[in-house]
């Protein structure tokens, strides 16, 4: 296996399956400006090979934390100011990012263990495979109003109405790699320990078949997701959560991100909750 170290993406050639491996394990590989742009780089550069199959995976306890938003992050879509339409703009950037994933030469398989949260769901939800440990951890939005818009209707497609409602509207709901296979949103789950093995054997034997093949029914079957609408959920969450982000709710939750942290937030919408109407805990 050779392999090839990028800043925020590591490369690794394994015969005929490519790895990409998100490289940002202090941060849980949280999605920044500079991990995105690279991970669609090395998908280019990807296309350009022979490979047959490629895999995304997360470096360390996670696979993806979601979008970046601590208050020294580099990412700096979160809380800058914009015009309605300039954050409906830039959220819809990142999903044609995750549409070119879709819509890739190779097959994409995500490899799911640990946290995978908000932008790490969507960005799984758009692989062609998703396989998960047993006990990741899955949510579409962090334990407070953060906008949570972007990812809901994507859900829809993969899960249905009411259980896309029921991850959007109860802020931190979070779901098992096993719950995630059962529900639809996986394809396999498999104990934690065994998921690399799992993914690598799936991975080559689907390489059996030549890239060619594989490229042309990929695309006969996305025609026919595309045709239930899935590219339009995607984009309607990008447009409902520029919308939320307008929203005083979401604003003050902005703001006491960069005064007091993500973790204190957090802990201060849900002590702010508990103050009003007491404590929901062991209820999910």
């Amino acid at each position: 296996m050779m392999s090839e170290l990028g800043n925020a993406v590591e490369v690794e050639v394994d015969g005929p399956v490519t790895w990409l491996t998100l490289n940002r394990p202090e941060r849980l590989n949280a999605l920044d400006d500079r991990l995105l742009n690279e991970l669609g780089d090395r998908l280019d550069d990807s296309a350009k090979t022979d490979a047959r199959v490629v895999v995304i995976r997360g470096a360390g306890r996670a696979f993806c934390a979601g979008y970046d938003i601590a208050p020294d992050s580099s990412e700096v879509g979160y809380a800058a100011e914009r015009s309605p339409v300039e954050d409906r703009d830039r959220l819809l950037g990142n999903i044609e990012l995750f549409t070119r994933i879709w819509r890739h030469p190779q097959p994409v398989i995500a490899s799911v263990h640990g946290h995978c949260v908000a932008g790490g769901a969507q960005l799984a939800s758009l692989c062609d495979i998703t396989i998960v440990a047993e006990d990741a951890n899955i949510m579409t939005s962090p334990a407070l109003a953060l906008g949570g818009g972007y990812l809901s209707p994507l859900w829809v497609h993969r899960v249905g109405g009411q259980r896309a409602k029921l991850m959007s509207m109860d802020a931190g709901r979070r779901i098992t790699g096993s719950t995630a296979a059962e529900w639809g949103w996986a394809a396999d789950a498999v104990p934690a320990a065994e998921l690399h093995d799992y993914v690598r054997r799936t991975a080559h034997s689907i390489a059996r078949t030549a890239g060619s093949l594989l490229r042309l029914k990929k695309e006969a079957v996305n025609r026919a997701v595309e045709l239930d609408g899935l590219l339009t959920y995607a984009r309607i969450g990008a447009e409902t959560d520029a919308l939320l982000h307008m929203t005083p709710e979401v604003k003050h939750t902005q703001s006491r991100i960069k005064d007091i942290g993500l973790k204190a937030a957090i802990a201060e919408f849900n002590a702010d909750f508990e103050a009003q109407f007491g404590s929901v805990r062991g209820a999910r």
